[in-house]
């Protein structure tokens, strides 16, 4: 088993700029891809960007340009910088790990990013 804790969410005040953290333990021998969604009210969960251990990385279009995934394998810790940051990017963002993106099978609970004047 993997636990995945994230921190970091919070209110800013759109154009602002805010980091997740999310912090791997257990099993982590099993991970290569780590990655963040988010969901936001009434709508389904989706993917914002992924990682591998390697480095290689992806990000939703919504996103691109603006939010960083980088990735610590020391620190079995996945980070994500959002930057200009807008109402709409309001959403509950969970972290997410599995030896691949189409075996992403396991989660954290979720941070909450309120992007609000």
């Amino acid at each position: 088993q993997v636990q995945l804790v994230e921190s970091g969410g919070g209110l800013v005040q759109p154009g602002g700029s805010l980091g997740l953290s999310c912090a791997a333990s257990g099993n982590i021998f099993s991970i290569d891809t780590m990655g963040w969604y988010r969901q936001a009210p009434g709508k389904q969960r989706e993917l914002v960007a992924l990682i591998s251990k390697g480095g290689s990385s992806s990000y939703a279009r919504s996103v691109k340009g603006r939010f960083t995934i980088s990735r610590d394998n020391a620190k079995n810790t996945v980070y994500l910088q959002m930057n200009s940051l807008k109402p709409e990017d309001t959403a509950v963002y969970y972290c997410s790990a599995g030896p691949n993106y189409f075996n992403m099978d396991y989660w954290g609970k979720g941070t909450l990013v309120t992007v609000s004047s």
